[in-house]
């Protein structure tokens, strides 16, 4: 082929921050060229102008189509749009993406292949019914999509057994692994390491920020230096304000932050605790990119036993895992990394290696890019 192919990634919002990953896997393919489809920008990551494609446009007229998509399909005109970009496949992220993706593969006549990252594999159903209306719609199509879809993608083997409890089709689940840029989270071995505890994720229930603040307020006494950095924001943020303002002495929220702030604060850290839980909506992490982010710049993971993170992070081998909402074991183990040097450069060391093993991007992608080919069969060979 003298042009590589096309593949659309799509996602109704085009592309919030903690969509990051979305848009990392999609750069970083390479026999396919990657368009962005969606319902509109929301204009938290930049994306090429040349190689994205929305329902909404903006102003009045933009808001009716992207209504009218929602309750009655997606218009011939957009369709017929994407046509034009000759894709041979629809790469959706998050299940409910997958519904709003599906009519266009049938019309298109192309396979639809959707990747379940966490909250859209593990939702109870009674929660999701009283959600957002576009989960409403998922679950009333989901049926639809386990016999349409080409294929489905799950972050990690907890994913993987969610989506089979549902009925998905065993046939169709792939467990693919995300992979994070190790040329890029790698560790700049001139930085000092400074007395901070980092975490790194939205302010919501399912990251269990409020059991870190539990556990640092025992850690603070024991070492006062000790700072707790939080980078993120969500509907708890005023919350764990006000209980880090009456436990802690020491704390900073940064709010959300780019990448490249991100992987300085990666750098300069001690820790990265992550002690996600499962919240009252069942809602559950697949694999939290962070934490392999943060082990691929060297720097200790401590966090939960939880959803697909011990496909991360190896307990007493690359890092520490805690039951969930067990800040005080949480405490200890973050008291214990903090004082033992050799065991921090073994999960540093181990952890680094791990990740370039494991979850290289670039072998990820060419393992992404093997699962597009076997959904195209005749299609790619030909």
């Amino acid at each position: 082929m003298s042009r590589k192919p096309t593949v659309i990634i799509y996602c109704d919002r085009l592309l919030p921050f903690s969509a990051t990953f979305v848009h990392s896997q999609a750069e970083a393919l390479q026999s396919f060229i990657p368009y962005y489809v969606g319902s509109r920008l929301i204009q938290d990551l930049p994306l090429p102008q040349e190689r994205t494609l929305v329902v909404n446009k903006g102003g009045l007229l933009g808001i009716m189509r992207e209504v009218s998509s929602q309750l009655w399909g997606v218009s011939p005109a957009f369709v017929a749009q994407v046509q034009h970009l000759n894709p041979l496949l629809i790469h959706a992220h998050f299940g409910p993406d997958g519904t709003a993706a599906l009519p266009i593969a049938q019309n298109l006549q192309i396979p639809l292949l959707v990747t379940f990252h966490g909250y859209d594999a593990t939702v109870t159903d009674e929660h999701a019914r009283r959600s957002f209306y576009k989960h409403r719609v998922y679950l009333r199509r989901k049926e639809i999509l386990k016999r349409e879809a080409a294929g489905f993608i799950a972050v990690s083997e907890h994913i993987k057994g969610k989506l089979l409890e549902q009925g998905f089709p065993a046939d169709k689940v792939f467990v693919h692994y995300i992979g994070v840029n190790t040329q890029t989270f790698q560790p700049d071995p001139t930085v000092l390491r400074t007395p901070v505890v980092l975490f790194v994720g939205r302010l919501v229930e399912k990251k269990g920020c409020e059991y870190l603040i539990r556990a640092m307020a025992q850690v603070q006494p024991v070492l006062p230096d000790i700072e707790l950095v939080i980078i993120g924001d969500g509907p708890l943020r005023l919350d764990l304000e006000g209980l880090a303002a009456r436990k802690l002495s020491r704390y900073r929220f940064l709010g959300v932050q780019p990448s490249h702030i991100v992987r300085s604060w990666m750098n300069q850290a001690l820790l990265l605790v992550a002690p996600s839980v499962t919240a009252s909506t069942g809602d559950s992490e697949g694999i939290p990119i962070t934490l392999l982010e943060a082990q691929a710049m060297g720097l200790p993971v401590i966090s939960s036993i939880h959803g697909g993170i011990p496909d991360a992070v190896v307990h007493q081998e690359t890092g520490l895992l805690v039951n969930e909402r067990d800040w005080k074991t949480l405490a200890e183990n973050i008291l214990l990394l903090l004082k033992d040097e050799a065991l921090w450069q073994q999960f540093s060391q181990k952890s680094k290696e791990r990740v370039q093993t494991l979850f290289n991007l670039q072998k990820q992608n060419s393992l992404l890019e093997e699962i597009y080919k076997q959904i195209l069969g005749q299609k790619w060979s030909s």
